[in-house]
């Protein structure tokens, strides 16, 4: 039997006035009361202000989530839901919520912590690469100090992330069409943010998680999982380790998908498992008119 898969972009993806076209449904004005209560400040207000504060990663990360919880819930109501989950690295917080193995308040708080530790992160560099060679890229890596694979995207786009001198050493040997510099703090899904990540965990430790309901694909292990220990562990490791989407895309022809519903704003998702994967249904949910055009 045919089976879908929701994924769920992370930080990139955020745009202006995203998911205040939902207002008027029922719930919404609730779960942003309900953010709000928690951070302290509005995501509405945030979503429809000033491009460049959405864009701070304390800003970006709990609007994101908020908003994609939100559609998660609007598309549940309908009577739908999915086979498998996955989300790309803020993302995999909104899949494990969809997946009932987080409250959305539970979430929200750890999503906001995230944030404001990633965006304190210091002293290190992330680098698109797009159309590079793959095995040079990989022996370039493995030969330099302070690099790694951090988000291994698809076939023909990764990203690169360690201390400025190893990334720029890695940009500038191995062969691509092109290499971007990204607008980010820190050296993230790399072992600089060990930091970070040892403050993130005493918080983690507090939570405790369910067991999913939906087998979740984590970033760290692509393999699905619904076992509550599991998926704790697996995200315990997230900041520091790589976003395997590669792995993820390629992994869905075997568990029986052929339909990916991105659920958020963009289509970076889709983009990449269509550049991937062939023959698989590619659907975009990311406010009131898809709810209503599409069905889920």
């Amino acid at each position: 039997m045919a089976k879908t898969v929701w994924v769920f972009p992370g930080q990139g993806s955020q745009a202006q006035n995203m998911g205040l076209d939902l207002l008027d449904r029922p719930g919404v004005r609730d779960t942003f009361d309900r953010a709000a209560a928690i951070l302290g400040w509005s995501v509405q207000d945030r979503i429809s202000g000033d491009e460049t504060d959405l864009s701070q990663t304390i800003y970006t990360q709990p609007c994101l989530y908020t908003v994609e919880c939100i559609l998660v819930d609007l598309l549940k109501a309908t009577g739908d839901a999915p086979d498998f989950v996955a989300g790309h690295s803020l993302g995999e917080y909104v899949a494990l919520y969809a997946a009932g193995a987080i409250d959305f308040e539970t979430g929200l708080r750890l999503v906001k912590r995230r944030g404001e530790l990633m965006q304190q992160a210091e002293g290190g560099q992330m680098m698109a690469m797009m159309k590079f060679d793959r095995d040079q890229l990989e022996a370039a890596i493995a030969a330099t100090d302070g690099v790694v694979l951090a988000n291994d995207n698809s076939p023909l786009q990764a990203v690169i992330s360690g201390t400025p001198e190893a990334v720029e050493a890695i940009a500038a040997s191995v062969k691509s069409r092109r290499a971007i510099k990204l607008n980010v703090s820190g050296a993230f899904h790399s072992p600089l943010m060990e930091p970070a990540s040892q403050d993130f965990a005493t918080v983690l430790a507090t939570v405790q998680f369910n067991d999913a309901t939906i087998p979740v694909m984590s970033n760290v292990d692509p393999s699905p999982e619904t076992a509550a220990a599991a998926l704790h562990d697996r995200l315990s490791r997230q900041m520091t380790g790589s976003v395997r989407w590669r792995e993820i895309s390629l992994s869905l022809p075997d568990l029986g998908v052929d339909r990916v519903v991105e659920v958020g704003p963009g289509q970076v998702l889709t983009g990449l498992i269509g550049r991937t994967v062939s023959d698989l249904e590619l659907v975009n949910i990311q406010g009131a008119d898809d709810l209503t055009s599409v069905t889920v």
